[in-house]
């Protein structure tokens, strides 16, 4: 989200910027430790918008940024076990395909054939779009991150913001480890440290880490997909792609209290195995080469939060994202910069994302969170 935001707004115009990095390198948190997933497939409609602007500049993302990536596009399964969500997930492809996205609702005869060795039993429907993928969240930021550079913008690596100095309700400075930056703007993009951020200007941002675990297997003999196609059990939350001659897996834990912890939970593991074991037999016996812990930043509705803050004047957000942030970097680095340079975003409608929605008592949730 910072090196995006950093990136457009040197794109119009706006270069006196300063992206402060706590870690070594860029991407060294959440960024770097989630799986690449890019999807259309979302059930709130600004969601699938930040899907479409982002993916179209993945797609031509060396002509536009000029840095080349790794982008698969083999497409997203979604296995529906229950009547409930088939209906959910209908009414939702109806809404993506008003968007102009080709969605199919196919058989589980039909995802079988697009993914060798999936198991299907008890699945009664399922989605699929051929343009969702994998992308690779490092050629991303280092691409953003070197394109923002070369016009001019300047990153300070392993830099700790310690506090952030306001006068008469508008930011004036920031403190780091590194000095003193006087500055009239601030945009809070810590991922699941925002909330700690937010109090440096005395905002309590309803945004909290939650760990989630990735693993993936040695090399794989046995029938699975020899594409990258990413295959999510909606259910359980199980989902797994192909990861060089191996396979990459996850899965959420709802009895996963909120914490900064990043260690491997290999007990985890064993309830992981159960579920990938029901959908993909070959993980049966697959030993494990790699496993890591990242961070979830996760708001009250699984949306995030971009743009100001209405109690001060220069403090603003893009964060919360609810573990689609990544893929919708592109668009929302766009729509911020634009509200920092223009005071709104053209062609897009940013209430879903004020964090003045939290007064509301209904807002609009993302029910596809995995």
């Amino acid at each position: 989200m910072g090196v995006s935001a950093a990136y457009h707004l040197s794109q119009i115009g706006v270069r006196d910027v300063v992206l402060v990095e706590r870690e070594p390198m860029l991407g060294m948190g959440s960024t770097g430790r989630n799986a690449g997933g890019v999807r259309h497939q979302f059930s709130n409609e600004s969601n699938v918008k930040l899907s479409i602007e982002s993916i179209e500049l993945f797609e031509r993302f060396e002509e536009e940024v000029g840095y080349e990536i790794d982008f698969h596009q083999d497409g997203y399964l979604f296995l529906l076990s229950n009547q409930q969500d088939v209906s959910d997930f209908r009414r939702s492809i109806e809404m993506q395909r008003r968007l102009g996205i080709a969605v199919e609702m196919l058989t589980p005869e039909h995802a079988r054939q697009l993914a060798p060795g999936l198991e299907l039993d008890g699945v009664i429907a399922v989605t699929f779009c051929a343009r969702d993928g994998i992308a690779d969240p490092n050629g991303v930021t280092m691409g953003f991150a070197k394109a923002a550079q070369a016009a001019g913008v300047e990153i300070n690596r392993e830099a700790e913001v310690t506090g952030i100095t306001t006068e008469a309700g508008r930011v004036t400075s920031v403190q780091t480890t590194r000095g003193t930056i006087s500055t009239r703007t601030v945009v809070n993009a810590a991922g699941p440290y925002a909330r700690n951020i937010g109090k440096m200007v005395g905002l309590d941002l309803p945004v909290f880490p939650y760990r989630r675990h990735i693993f993936i297997t040695e090399p794989i003999s046995k029938p699975v997909p020899s594409s990258h196609i990413m295959v999510i059990d909606f259910e359980s939350t199980f989902y797994f792609h192909r990861e060089g001659a191996g396979i990459l897996f996850g899965m959420s834990d709802p009895d996963e209290p909120s914490s900064f912890n990043t260690t491997v939970s290999w007990e985890f593991l064993e309830k992981v195995t159960r579920a990938a074991v029901k959908q993909l037999p070959a993980l049966a016996d697959a030993g494990i080469a790699h496993a890591w812990a990242g961070l979830y930043e996760m708001t009250p509705d699984a949306m995030p939060i971009i743009g100001p803050a209405r109690e001060v004047g220069g403090f603003f957000m893009i964060t919360g994202f609810s573990g689609h942030g990544f893929q919708h970097s592109p668009a929302a680095g766009r729509i911020l910069a634009e509200m920092i340079a223009r005071g709104e975003a053209r062609d897009f409608d940013t209430a879903p994302f004020s964090f003045n929605r939290f007064s509301h008592v209904c807002t609009e949730r993302e029910a596809n969170v995995v």
